[in-house]
């Protein structure tokens, strides 16, 4: 006998784990990851900063959003998951003039220098700072994410990778481990298995891409002092920010890559703290750990939330890029309106933002 839930959500990382935390206890839900644990991948991976001025317009307005959800949740909570932590670009004048949006502000060279007192004089000369960017403790954020999907009845499944997926009659059946579930709306929020599962599932896929991306934990000889600014080269080649007496240092790279299990390459960190030992004073004398990453992308670079153009049921929440802490909370929000209207069959105009995030839109596929 296959499990029936009104929703089935397909990956235990940050997009999945916020949308079962809104929709439980308002329809049944089920989450099926398919690690032995909850976001083994990008979302156990990211950079811990959320920044309102990173990003397209809509990812900006889903930031201010979340933002604003994360600070209600954190008046509930024994300890905060956001931590003021301001976000400093720097570089050429043409290349910060290009990066910085929204409510990032142009700083003088003397004022990026105090801010950040580490850096070498002559390895920029322009720099903008957003002083409404927030450290995030993302374990923090899922663990609370779970607590509350779990206390109001959603089930959690991990170690169950779906391995079949159909539409039956008026909803979806899917086979997970040695499992079978049934449900009225089927969630794609894989991450870099997301186009993976819409193939299992008879669905086109959008031609969502993985990017690489590489961080590592470095011990210093100057370490940054408290209250330092997050640092980005605003030619995306390096950032870097304070981790207690420690720096956490990424070359930034996007490289394509296939679905997998991410590690660093020979080389990558290495170069990295050549390069930061030369444009910085740290004095960074060894990695103590290193990790990659992947961030998957729709064509434009737009986080994709929305039904399916031609499979019932079927919703897409992936391709979050770089943004999916930042803009989860918002993107939980509207994806968990869409699909309760969707179920009880209420039609609405959609609002601007859902058009830009739509999976219908023109520009989403490669």
């Amino acid at each position: 006998m296959a499990a029936h839930y009104d929703v089935l959500i397909v990956g235990g990382g940050i997009a999945g784990l916020s949308l079962a935390s809104s929709l439980a206890g308002r329809c049944s839900v089920a989450l099926l990851e398919a690690e032995q644990e909850l976001a083994y991948h990008t979302s156990s991976r990211s950079a811990r900063q959320l920044i309102p001025s990173y990003g397209p317009p809509v990812v900006q307005e889903l930031t201010a959003r979340t933002l604003e959800l994360m600070a209600a949740r954190d008046a509930e909570l024994p300890e905060p998951v956001l931590t003021p932590r301001s976000f400093m670009l720097i570089g050429s004048e043409a290349d910060v003039a290009a990066e910085a949006s929204g409510a990032m502000q142009p700083i003088t060279h003397a004022e990026a220098l105090e801010l950040c007192p580490v850096l070498v004089p002559e390895s920029f000369s322009a720099a903008g700072l957003d002083t409404g960017s927030f450290g995030s403790n993302a374990p923090l954020l899922l663990a609370d994410h779970r607590q509350r999907a779990e206390a109001a009845g959603a089930d959690i499944f991990t170690g169950y990778r779906v391995h079949s997926a159909q539409r039956l009659g008026s909803g979806w059946q899917v086979g997970a481990g040695t499992e079978a579930f049934q449900a009225g709306v089927l969630v794609n929020a894989a991450g870099a298995w997301a186009d993976e599962l819409a193939v299992i599932s008879g669905v086109e896929k959008l031609g969502l891409q993985p990017y690489r991306r590489t961080a590592a934990i470095a011990a210093v000889g100057h370490p940054l002092p408290a209250g330092s600014p997050m640092v980005a080269a605003a030619d995306s080649t390096f950032y870097f920010r304070r981790e207690g007496s420690d720096v956490l240092i990424s070359p930034s790279e996007t490289v394509p890559s296939g679905p997998e299990d991410a590690r660093p390459r020979a080389g990558d960190v290495e170069r990295l703290v050549e390069r930061l030992n030369t444009v910085t004073t740290l004095g960074i004398t060894a990695v103590r750990k290193a990790w990659t990453g992947l961030r998957t992308e729709a064509a434009d670079g737009v986080p994709v939330a929305g039904f399916d153009a031609e499979a019932s049921g079927f919703y897409w929440l992936a391709g979050q890029g770089g943004y999916g802490f930042q803009t989860s909370s918002a993107m939980a929000e509207l994806a968990a309106e869409q699909i309760l209207a969707g179920q009880s069959g209420g039609a609405r105009p959609e609002s601007r933002t859902a058009q830009a995030l739509a999976a219908t839109r023109w520009s989403v596929r490669r």
